[in-house]
């Protein structure tokens, strides 16, 4: 029994590293610039043999890398909304979280943010409607109700506030920016919160 708990344990193990190792690469050299070879080696895997034990094809790859960040945004929205009442509490804390990850897991927001995962993965859900965004809309309607924020549709809420946010993250990522994402974060919250907040 221990045998068997231990090579489940060595599975997920390998698991792991293929998924790091992808995700580093997705980000560097892109999606279809990198190869099964390619993650193999960075994952110390003996050859794209090593890779097919796990994942069926690199599509698959990519597809357990998106759910995994979706369910860690998913917790954290779902922490974030338990400890602060207030709609723009809840989007500020979102935001603080966002250019977190964008200094210290660049390759986590670079498949959120760079990489176009509808050319990547065609059958997934829009972003709009995974649970974590699916939420970020509700804090925006419970904003209205309150009066935080102005009369607006949720998804245009999230166009004109997280467009803000997302292109200063985008432009960190690429380089266009020469500082750190947490040098803009406090420009960056003012000017996405003033663009929706009830004056």
């Amino acid at each position: 029994m221990d045998q068997e708990k231990e090579d489940t344990q060595t599975k997920a193990d390998t698991q792991d590293e293929i998924l790091l190792a992808a995700l580093k690469l997705f980000a560097e050299k892109g999606y279809f610039n990198t190869s099964l070879t390619d993650i193999a080696e960075a994952a110390g895997v003996k050859g794209t043999s090593g890779i097919y034990h796990h994942f069926k094809n690199k599509q698959m790859i990519a597809a357990a890398l998106y759910a995994s960040i979706f369910d860690s945004l998913n917790v954290s929205i779902d922490d974030i909304r338990r400890k602060n009442p207030k709609p723009s509490e809840q989007l500020r804390s979102i935001v603080d979280l966002l250019f977190r990850l964008a200094d210290d897991a660049p390759d986590v927001m670079q498949l959120l943010l760079v990489l176009n995962m509808n050319e990547i993965l065609p059958d997934e859900k829009p972003l709009l409607d995974t649970a974590p965004f699916a939420k970020i809309l509700k804090i925006f309607q419970a904003g209205v109700k309150s009066g935080e924020i102005r009369n607006l549709a949720p998804p245009l809420c999230f166009a004109y506030f997280f467009g803000i946010v997302n292109h200063t993250l985008r432009m960190v990522l690429l380089g266009a920016l020469d500082r750190k994402a947490d040098a803009y974060q406090s420009q960056t919250w003012l000017a996405a919160w003033n663009a929706i907040a009830k004056k």
